[in-house]
């Protein structure tokens, strides 16, 4: 009897355990799907509106200012309700906001809409590494790969799948094309509502709510927030400027193609890390040669005068989608279950700031000199920070 009841919560475990797993996978890809499901119609908005280069740059940057300003607010609300409630909110409120969109009469209703998603987006980020740790205490690493999977995963589908698939489904219309978009985000919502796994009561009123105040003057906060920030801004700045670079050579041609190289290379290294992520978390070295990788891409894409710079691009991806993984594995790591969302939150905040200011840095830098190559030595310090910033951790004994 026992031999069955022992059988029976194994199965039971299993199951719970594979649901975690797929609930991340799915969550990860509701970080990204309605953001990026504007670029591939961003031409039809601004030909439907005459918007101008200001206009069309502040929608596509406001949902990374709201991540910044909306990370901690999402922390306390995992203090005060939970990460699981929490996530439910932003998933629904990301879906709420992607499908008000599509009614909108005008830029101003249009960037509010945006700037709602957006908010659900920034209460989502945190919560997801607090129930990485909640739900897959000792497989981080490989619970941390797999939601990133996803996100990665996300910002492929829109991209590739909008034209072929979802305008025949619902229309060649930018409107009909974003109201789909939110509807797997609003399916998730529900399956995380349905079959999250259990999880300890999180909820303790203005307790948890203090829990979810990030400890600003922790040195490693902010040294974790120069780690992911310096991810980040490698990959933000350099599709911001790349296609400035080549166009700036005479190659508006191999702007396309090197984008999706650099989005798509991202691919291969989420599910490299599905299987090695365990065996390289809280680990200094593969931050460094991720830096280093970074490095030598970004250098071939400022001496390569062909279409060498599509291959520079996918190698540059590869790098940063890797170390992107073992970096937002670290709150989980490194910090006690009910400080991760408020360390998490904390670092999406110093890391998206970052990254903004970084871009008007770069382009700066670029405006002052009339070379579109300078916008690149911002981005090139970004890969020593990195490398440095792993380096103080692994000095300090937060990571080998």
């Amino acid at each position: 009897m026992s031999t069955v009841l022992e059988a029976a919560e194994e199965a039971s475990a299993r199951g719970r355990t594979a649901a975690a797993y797929a609930l991340l996978w799915l969550s990860g890809m509701s970080l990204r799907l309605t953001l990026l499901a504007v670029p591939p119609v961003i031409h039809l908005i601004r030909s439907d509106w005459r918007l101008s280069g200001t206009e069309v740059g502040l929608l596509v940057t406001l949902p990374t200012a709201l991540f910044a300003a909306a990370a901690v607010p999402g922390a306390l609300l995992v203090g005060r309700l939970g990460a699981v409630r929490t996530l439910v909110g932003g998933l629904l409120v990301t879906a709420i906001g992607s499908a008000l969109r599509a009614l909108a009469p005008g830029l101003p209703a249009l960037l509010a809409t945006t700037a709602l998603m957006a908010a659900g987006v920034a209460v989502m980020q945190p919560a997801l590494p607090a129930l990485v740790r909640r739900w897959a205490p000792s497989r981080i690493g490989l619970a941390t790969a797999v939601f990133t999977n996803g996100l990665l995963v996300g910002e492929i589908f829109p991209v590739a799948l909008t034209e072929p698939l979802v305008f025949p489904l619902v229309g060649a219309g930018w409107r009909a094309s974003l109201a789909a978009w939110s509807v797997p985000v609003a399916a998730t919502a529900l399956l995380v509502a349905a079959f999250a796994p259990p999880v300890p009561d999180e909820a303790a009123g203005a307790a948890g709510a203090r829990r979810g105040h990030p400890a600003w003057r922790s040195g490693l906060i902010w040294t974790l927030g120069l780690l992911f920030g310096s991810i980040n801004a490698l990959y933000f700045v350099t599709n911001a400027f790349l296609p400035g670079l080549l166009g700036g050579r005479g190659r508006p041609d191999l702007i396309g193609p090197a984008l999706t190289a650099l989005n798509a290379g991202q691919l291969p290294a989420a599910f490299l890390m599905l299987g090695v992520a365990g065996r390289l978390e809280r680990r200094g070295g593969p931050f460094v040669v991720a830096a280093l990788l970074a490095l030598a891409a970004l250098g071939g894409m400022l001496l390569s005068s062909g279409a060498g710079v599509v291959g520079w691009a996918a190698l540059l991806g590869f790098a940063n989608s890797a170390a992107l993984i073992l970096a937002l594995a670290l709150p989980a790591l490194l910090r006690p279950p009910d400080e991760v969302a408020a360390t998490s939150a904390a670092i999406f905040t110093i890391s998206y700031g970052g990254a903004l200011l970084l871009a008007l840095v770069a382009g700066a830098a670029w405006d002052l000199t009339g070379d579109p190559r300078a916008a690149f030595g911002p981005v090139c310090a970004c890969a020593v920070a990195l490398a440095g910033a792993a380096v103080g951790l692994r000095s300090r004994g937060h990571l080998r």
